[in-house]
């Protein structure tokens, strides 16, 4: 039985509300969301290694029996020099494993998920650390910058101690150009209302659905869902097309809070209803990679998961840890001005 033997999540604390991004390019957009901030001297690697190491706290294992390390991020801090390779010596990982960086925009961290899986299904590995970090870009006053935040989510997964058994993944991908970051470039540019129909809503759904047939499944089997947030309305939107209740997305539902992680997206939200599930729930998990691609998976809650939980943090806990700056910091802390020395 492979699954989740470890997790963890971590949040900056620095917030920017929404109110404050519009005050400055006067903008309608406001509301009451906001979105977490990666500090001064945080950036996508220190937020992994974070992670990783509640992850480990919570596997109870030897990071010495970890076999592949990979991490996903669409904003890895060295374009040549892998992230993964700073985590293993950071976490203590014995030099006998396999790491590298992985890239698909939002989704990267659940590709890595599926390969680490994939490793110990073969039997070459024992243990696999699989970890999703970013710290956003989005271009000032673009519509990005109220949503694209930071934050790190990792899992271990093996066969022994498993909190939540992978039942079942599935991908679904196309050639869909919806978003995209060219080399050199500061800023990802995006297609607008093309990001939505042809992009997240047809992969996000068509995957899920896939997973369904593929396990012979119907919604009302799965206790929670879990969708890429990039906004608070197309995870939602996907619910009431697919017929799932409100309270069945929810739990997971921490977009308007910290914003759009990318890479962590879905892993901050699984963790956080891993914090609270109970034994033999079921929990299905859809990711969304612009480009375009979805991953789904099907987990189904242990009763390891008791003891373990409570070696780290709980997310919602980690999201009231919070203290506020404005724009100015913000600026600052993002390296949006260009040529400062600060």
């Amino acid at each position: 039985m492979i699954g989740i033997v470890g997790y963890g999540a971590y949040i900056p604390v620095w917030r920017i509300k929404n109110s404050e991004i519009a005050k400055v390019w006067g903008s309608n957009k406001a509301g009451d969301a906001e979105k977490a901030v990666a500090g001064v001297d945080e950036d996508t690697t220190t937020m992994a290694v974070e992670a990783s190491i509640i992850a480990l706290s919570r596997s109870g294992i030897d990071a010495k029996k970890i076999g592949a390390i990979y991490v996903g991020s669409e904003s890895h801090p060295y374009a040549v020099k892998p992230t993964a390779s700073i985590v293993a010596e950071a976490i203590g990982a014995t030099p006998e494993l396999t790491a590298a960086d992985f890239e698909f925009a939002c989704k990267a961290g659940t590709a890595a998920w599926q390969a680490v899986c994939g490793l110990i299904a073969s039997g070459k590995i024992e243990y696999g650390l699989a970890v999703g970090s970013d710290t956003a870009q989005g271009r000032p006053g673009d519509e990005l910058e109220y949503t694209a935040a930071s934050g790190a989510g990792a899992y271990i997964f093996g066969e022994k101690g498993v909190i939540a058994s992978l039942d079942y993944t599935c991908s679904f991908t196309t050639d869909t150009p919806d978003f995209w970051r060219r080399e050199g470039e500061l800023y990802p540019r995006h297609g607008g209302r093309f990001t939505g129909e042809p992009a997240y809503f047809k992969h996000v759904i068509s995957a899920t659905k896939l997973l369904l047939e593929k396990t012979s499944t119907k919604i009302e089997d799965y206790d929670y869902f879990i969708f890429h947030q990039p906004n608070a309305k197309f995870p939602l939107r996907v619910a009431k097309i697919l017929g799932i209740p409100k309270e069945k997305i929810m739990p997971g539902f921490i977009v308007n809070e910290i914003g759009n992680t990318y890479s962590a997206n879905v892993q901050i939200a699984l963790a956080a209803v891993l914090d609270i599930a109970m034994p033999g729930e079921k929990i299905l998990v859809t990711s969304f990679g612009s480009g375009a691609g979805s991953d789904s998976f099907s987990f189904t809650v242990t009763n390891k998961i008791e003891e373990k939980r409570h070696k780290g943090v709980p997310v919602r806990e980690l999201i009231k840890n919070k203290k506020y700056i404005d724009y100015a910091m913000y600026a600052k802390f993002r390296k949006k001005l260009r040529g400062a020395t600060g």
